[in-house]
């Protein structure tokens, strides 16, 4: 079960968990929200998708009100998931977000081992989060993406660490025909920043870098921002909009969207963001990022510590400091080569230590484990 149907980090970890299982051992049956792209992509990889409605608790449904939205739609959930798991005598249920909910009661009915998966941290979740934590940890399986998502459940639960693998085989497309097809100035220095747009993402973050006085004048560095918001949350692009306008910036500020052809994106980039104002889980940004080759400048906290070496393999900055984050990237601006030597320590980094075939090993061990209880 999935939260999402789109091709961001979650999406495409699920692919790689259900594409890359061992077919003489498991068969996945996905079960999603809505179509979207990867119900195209697992359908494609001869993985058969389910499309029903799903209680997910999004941060938007942080309030009495949507909390209560919720519930209703879990408690639908419960009893119609129950039923397609024993229908379908499904032997174990897989939960691929903490945040989807309705899985722990298909696998009760189902009578099956429960695995959810942990790729959040529940920062300014404070009102409700003893209570959920309880509910998570009634899970046989709590894989966490960091440690640092793991140490949410100290002294509670079967919680353990399980990195993401690389979904997919990241690379840099050539230069100059990236920019030529994201519309970004041949000869500008650009900053990338993938992903959802959002509040807590922090691409305000690198707007107002941009207006530090570390690069206030240095009308030849450029900021992309690939990635869309969620439905209903579009106030955060145009929030950044309004800052770059306040700023001075629409020229220096570009929203290329949401981009199928990330390799198009880090061929065009010089230098990669991921400035989290919150702390991440493990990024796949920064994940795919960095095993491109990129080099890449971070929000040091939550689980980016864990996947990049701050001075060997990326530079590492205090979160939602935009004066930081400008002087990191300056000193990187004036220093190519300093740049190519970071990003190719940490392409081969991350290669060793984050590799599909090692997750998948993982995941099927934690399903064997399970299984053979």
């Amino acid at each position: 079960m999935h939260s999402s149907a789109g091709r961001y980090g979650a999406d495409r970890q699920l692919y790689a968990i259900a594409a890359g299982l061992d077919p003489d051992r498991y068969r996945a049956l996905v079960v999603l929200p809505e179509y979207g792209e990867l119900g195209g992509d697992l359908e494609a990889a001869g993985i058969e998708v389910l499309v029903r409605p799903l209680a997910v608790l999004r941060r938007s449904l942080m309030s009495p009100a949507g909390v209560s939205r919720v519930a209703v739609a879990w408690a639908a959930d419960a009893g119609g998931l129950g039923r397609l798991a024993r229908l379908r005598d499904v032997s174990l249920v897989h939960t691929n977000t903490s945040v989807t909910l309705g899985g722990s009661a298909a696998a009760r009915v189902a009578r099956v081992p429960h695995v959810w998966h942990v790729r959040e941290i529940y920062t300014g979740f404070d009102r409700w989060w003893p209570a959920y934590r309880r509910l998570l940890t009634t899970a046989d399986a709590l894989p966490c993406v960091s440690r640092a998502t793991r140490d949410q459940f100290t002294g509670l639960g079967p919680a353990t660490v399980l990195h993401d693998g690389l979904a997919v085989v990241p690379r840099r497309a050539d230069r100059a025909a990236s920019r030529a097809a994201l519309d970004l100035p041949q000869d500008a220095t650009v900053l990338a920043v993938l992903g959802r747009i959002s509040g807590w993402k922090g691409q305000d973050v690198s707007v107002r870098a941009l207006a530090s006085p570390a690069l206030r004048d240095r009308k030849d560095v450029v900021l992309a921002l690939a990635g869309d918001p969620w439905r209903g949350e579009e106030r955060h692009l145009r929030e950044l909009h309004e800052i770059a306008a306040a700023y001075g910036l629409d020229d220096r500020v570009r929203h290329i969207g949401f981009q199928d052809d990330v390799d198009a994106v880090y061929g065009a980039a010089d230098i990669v963001l991921v400035p989290s104002k919150q702390p991440d889980p493990f990024p796949n940004a920064a994940l795919e990022a960095a095993g491109a080759g990129c080099c890449v400048v971070a929000s040091g906290h939550g689980g980016i510590p864990e996947m990049l070496r701050h001075d060997q393999t990326a530079v590492l900055v205090a979160p939602d400091d935009p004066e930081a984050l400008a002087e990191a990237v300056a000193a990187l601006v004036d220093d190519p080569a300093r740049r190519e030597a970071l990003g190719a320590a940490a392409a081969l980094d991350i290669a060793e230590r984050f590799s599909t075939a090692g997750m998948l090993r993982h995941v099927q061990a934690l399903y064997d484990l399970l299984l053979a209880r």
